[in-house]
């Protein structure tokens, strides 16, 4: 018997052949809980990996969103992120995950994701350097914990740290779509450890990409520090 990590309902896992056989880990999300996760499947924007299925066609030019091609017609953000690709569609109950694990302290969360989230960077990662996004010293000392270590944590590799939060900013949940979009300076910096990056790929982990302003800003001070391409992957778009 299993206990779900979120609603703490006790679970009995289907016996499969590949679980037998040691090739699927156990689950760790209950059969409500998961069938609630809405995968990203089908068409996505080839950048940012946004599920097609989910807006209108008015906002879609062939193969990216308008949110992309806007950031690409940009002079200084175009050709930063090279891709996006994340699990799942940040739907109601994903907000309700997300919201348990970052704001009330529920770190044990992040475990759910392992298996899904180490099969995406196998998929469409291998190899490449694991960057987690880091927070402000004051978000930090206020959760505990960093989330997006958390989640690249679940990946099983070395994880580099050249990255530094330098802005302070008030939570990204509380501003609207044109302010997260409105970049007047950049929050990150480059820290001591960017000299390893130079002439790598570089994965950013985060929990969410939802304009893609933060990772972005990211990846600038990365290719600027030297690294040959920047991707991103998270668990909600």
């Amino acid at each position: 018997m299993n206990f779900c990590l979120y609603c703490h309902k006790a679970f009995y896992e289907p016996v499969s052949w590949s679980f037998i056989a040691g090739l699927s880990e156990a689950m760790l999300f209950c059969e409500e809980c998961s069938s609630s996760l809405e995968r990203i499947n089908g068409e996505y924007c080839e950048i940012c990996g946004r599920s097609f299925i989910l807006f209108p066609e008015q906002y879609r030019q062939k193969h990216c969103c308008t949110d992309c091609i806007r950031w690409e017609e940009s002079k200084e953000w175009s050709g930063l992120l090279t891709k996006n690709r994340s699990l799942y569609v940040y739907n109601d109950f994903l907000k309700q995950i997300i919201s348990t694990l970052k704001y009330r302290g529920d770190a044990e969360l992040a475990q759910g994701f392992r298996a899904p989230f180490r099969k995406l960077y196998k998929k469409e990662f291998r190899g490449m350097l694991i960057v987690p996004i880091p927070l402000s010293e004051e978000r930090h000392y206020e959760r505990g914990f960093n989330q997006a270590m958390l989640l690249a944590e679940l990946l099983g590799g070395e994880l580099l740290f050249p990255l530094e939060r330098v802005i302070h900013e008030k939570k990204q949940s509380k501003k609207s779509r044109k302010e997260r979009m409105d970049i007047k300076e950049n929050i990150f910096q480059a820290s001591k450890e960017a000299e390893r990056i130079r002439g790598q790929s570089v994965l950013l982990i985060d929990d969410v990409y939802t304009t893609g302003a933060t990772i972005r800003q990211a990846a600038k001070v990365m290719l600027e520090s030297g690294a040959c391409e920047v991707s991103s992957m998270t668990v909600g778009r």
